[in-house]
């Protein structure tokens, strides 16, 4: 039974009303073009397979969105799997200098973080804010991309997200940490130094 709050779905038009927007969602998480198209793909299909099972709780975007959240999650789990061996991504060099021994800042000579000025919420409420941070994503390797997305624009669960990706705990903790710094650095220099 349907929800009277949410029109009934109209799947004939689902492609011109939300494929732009599945799709970029999809290509912001997978960053591969054709991926992106074949999970949008899989989720019409797949939306239209359970069309009876719309409860209208949700918009109908809403309810396409999270079947492609789904959608994605499946396609990473099949690319891990199809990769036999995970090589550890190191450090760019210019993070790892700014680390001591102990994996503590070195706060002499300005290698600690910076002072952001801005408030970070702010900053999250504006168009060239996540534009910057797509740009700071495509820059980190793979893997470790996938990490910190599931983790914090997703809320996946820190064990969803090993099972998913097909690596340890402590993996899962070092490739979160890597993300974070890369893109706290890149944050630093391509929006914060900017606004």
């Amino acid at each position: 039974m349907q929800n009277e709050s949410h029109p009934p779905l109209q799947p004939e038009h689902w492609v011109d009303e939300h494929g732009d927007v599945l799709f970029r969602y999809a290509l912001a998480r997978l960053r591969d073009t054709p991926a992106a198209e074949d999970v949008v793909q899989e989720t019409f299909l797949a939306a239209w397979k359970a069309r009876q099972n719309f409860a209208g709780q949700s918009a109908e975007q809403s309810w396409l969105i999270g079947i492609l959240k789904h959608k994605i999650v499946d396609h990473i789990r099949r690319t891990c799997r199809e990769r036999t061996t995970f090589s550890d991504e190191p450090l760019p060099a210019m993070l790892a200098e700014q680390f001591d021994e102990h994996g503590h800042w070195k706060l002499a000579g300005g290698a600690g973080p910076k002072a952001w000025g801005e408030d970070a919420a702010q900053a999250a409420e504006r168009q060239e804010f996540w534009q910057t941070l797509d740009g700071c994503l495509e820059k980190l390797p793979p893997r470790t991309a996938q990490a910190f997305v599931l983790r914090e624009l997703d809320g996946t669960d820190g064990a969803e997200i090993c099972k998913v990706l097909n690596i340890s705990a402590t993996n899962y903790w070092v490739l979160l940490h890597r993300a974070r710094m890369q893109l706290r650095q890149c944050l630093e220099q391509n929006w914060f130094d900017k606004t």
